[in-house]
């Protein structure tokens, strides 16, 4: 009886491995001879680009020795591809150890956190002064910006995918533009309207409604996708039930899409929490702690990292490292988040939500089942009655 061997699926072999050693060796070879000892080479970006053309020349040269045209083609375009995302993320590796390096003496001090920066001068310690001027300036904002942004932005998805028409495609094509605008525009719009036109001071209030034209596109834009994926289906069966078009969406299409929506909100909050030009023009710089948005400046994280890191002493650079790496840490969080909320698909509920539902499904059998009895001992007692009755004229019809 002949036996067939298994087929490996796996789409990683071992002659891709020696492949792709084998090329990194060359490469780098044949890189180091060309800049050392055969042409008048320098400079580190050089080599590392020189060095990466010749490992894909080099890794199509032996996958040809065991593939065909096609195969080596599909080869070296995933090397290419996934040898660029690990690029960028040797990059954002860089700048997330090199800010938290950087920002090391400061992020120690618990000061840094509970004071600001009234007290501290150029020549002080870092035991002395904080940033937490900063931080209450950046909750205010971006709470502000939320309170604009959140009704807004799902109100105008909704309308984009529940009102078709031409006005919707013009107001999705400005969404789409605006979601590539500049900061500095928004800051300048804000600053010419409200500040300059208005007459209202450089606030904190200022800075919010520059991070809300900020955020509002992308609350729309990822909100808008949402809804989209949103099945058809559900909306047919609602629409079958006699429901109207707003109930439709408040009652289905929006529990669906929940999570997906959070996401969008989260997406957003982590966009508007990160700007600092819009902030720069309309909300002021101040060291002291002001936690009142509508009148005074009022500083963000972004802004405080950005000034400090301007002053040539070290601890002013400690400390606005040490702002960044704050200010990092709090938008890692903000994705990672998004990321959690986001991995349920639309309509997959959490434990809790399923257990509501299952208590709400048990207090509805209960209900009907106490109906059904309630309707079952009127239908006896009128079937009790037409009895006694029918008998009754029975019985006057045999007398008579």
């Amino acid at each position: 009886m002949r036996v067939d061997s298994r087929r490996n699926l796996s789409t990683l072999h071992a002659t891709d491995v020696y492949a792709l050693l084998g090329a990194g060796a060359a490469a780098l070879a044949v890189t180091w001879l060309m800049f050392e000892r055969l042409l008048p080479f320098n400079g580190t970006l050089g080599f590392l680009v020189i060095a990466y053309a010749l490992f894909v020349g080099c890794y199509a040269l032996l996958v040809s020795f065991d593939e065909d045209g096609p195969a080596v083609r599909d080869r070296v375009a995933a090397v290419v591809v996934q040898s660029l995302g690990l690029v960028m993320l040797a990059a954002l590796a860089f700048v997330v150890v090199f800010t938290l390096y950087e920002g090391r003496e400061a992020l120690p001090h618990l000061n840094f956190y509970t004071q600001s920066m009234a007290d501290a001068g150029p020549v002080e310690p870092l035991s002395v002064g904080g940033i937490l001027h900063a931080i209450v300036g950046t909750l205010w904002q971006i709470s502000i910006a939320l309170v604009i942004c959140i009704p807004t932005g799902l109100v105008c998805a909704v309308f984009l995918n529940e009102v078709p028409g031409v006005f919707s495609r013009f107001v999705r094509t400005i969404v789409e533009a605006m979601t590539a605008l500049p900061s500095i525009v928004a800051g300048l719009f804000i600053y010419a309207t409200i500040i300059l036109g208005l007459g209202f001071d450089r606030s904190g209030l200022a800075a919010a409604l520059a991070i809300s034209v900020m955020m509002l596109p992308i609350i729309i834009r990822a909100s808008d996708v949402v809804i989209r994926l949103v099945p058809g289906t559900l909306r047919e069966a609602s629409y079958a039930l006699g429901t109207s078009r707003w109930r439709t969406v408040w009652h289905v299409v929006l529990p669906t899409s929940r999570s997906g929506l959070t996401t969008a909100v989260i997406l957003g909050t982590a966009r508007g929490v990160g700007e600092t030009s819009p902030v720069l023009l309309t909300a002021g710089f101040t060291a002291e702690l002001n936690t009142n948005p509508l009148q005074d400046p009022m500083v963000s994280l972004p802004l405080a990292a950005f000034e400090l890191v301007k002053s040539p002493e070290p601890t002013y650079i400690a400390r606005g490292f040490g702002t960044a790496a704050v200010l990092l840490v709090l938008v890692l969080v903000l994705f990672v988040i998004a990321r959690v909320i986001g991995g349920r698909g639309p309509g997959k509920l959490t434990r809790r939500q399923e257990h509501r539902r299952v208590r709400a499904s048990r207090r509805d059998a209960q209900r009907f089942a106490a109906r059904t009895a309630t309707h079952g001992t009127a239908t006896d007692g009128a079937s009790a009655v037409s009895t006694d009755s029918t008998a009754s004229s029975v019985s006057t019809r045999s007398t008579t």
